[in-house]
């Protein structure tokens, strides 16, 4: 079972994110940071009362708000297009942060399951998502080897129609050739019976 959760709180982007797990490394898996944002103080634990609060209704996941806000986190929050308005005047006096009340047992137990039951949805959700890719991977595969087979099959079909082509060509260039030669006696045959028939009969050497 989960341990006690705590509630951690970092920025990324426009937004401040807030987060309840059993340690620090769950938040930043649950964050997917690709370093150590406690180290580099870029994320902390918090008290605050209403962070989590908001939080522990809600057992890893990730809510948020815009940066530099104090509006209530919530997973639907919107970029807000205007800056915090601040008077030029005195600074306004800080506001002490109201720490949470201690969680009974009862309540910290909920709070572990429901962040099990987040846990368990989420890498369900995980692996659908991988299935689903393995899934369209294969496909994708499938269909590359058959278009492939295809390719391969018209290319040698092709080849087959060239050489054929081919072969007929040098068919034709024979009987091209034995036509040329056969025409070219028949011609020198018909000249001199051409010309012969223009000499007069008396003049022909017999």
């Amino acid at each position: 079972m989960a341990g006690k959760l705590k509630t951690f709180t970092t920025t990324s982007g426009f937004f401040d994110l807030a987060v309840s797990a059993p340690s620090m490394k769950a938040a930043l898996d649950l964050w997917g940071a690709e370093f150590n944002l406690f180290t580099h103080g870029f994320a902390r634990r918090t008290d605050e009362a209403s962070i989590v609060a908001a939080t522990l209704a809600k057992p890893g996941v990730i809510l948020r708000r815009p940066v530099g806000t104090d509006q209530a986190y919530s997973e639907d929050a919107e970029v807000s297009l205007t800056l915090p308005h601040r008077k030029a005047t005195a600074s306004p006096p800080r506001q002490r942060i109201k720490p949470a009340k201690p969680a009974n047992k009862k309540a910290e137990r909920a709070a572990a399951l429901a962040f099990e039951r987040e846990q368990k949805r989420r890498d369900q959700r995980a692996r659908k998502e991988e299935a689903a890719l393995q899934k369209e991977g294969e496909r994708r595969d499938r269909a590359m080897a058959a278009a492939e087979a295809e390719l391969e099959e018209a290319e040698a079909a092709h080849t087959r129609t060239l050489r054929d082509i081919g072969k007929a060509q040098a068919g034709l260039d024979r009987k091209a050739a034995a036509e040329e030669a056969r025409w070219k006696k028949e011609k020198d045959r018909l000249d001199d019976a051409l010309r012969r028939a223009r000499v007069p009969r008396h003049l022909r050497v017999v």
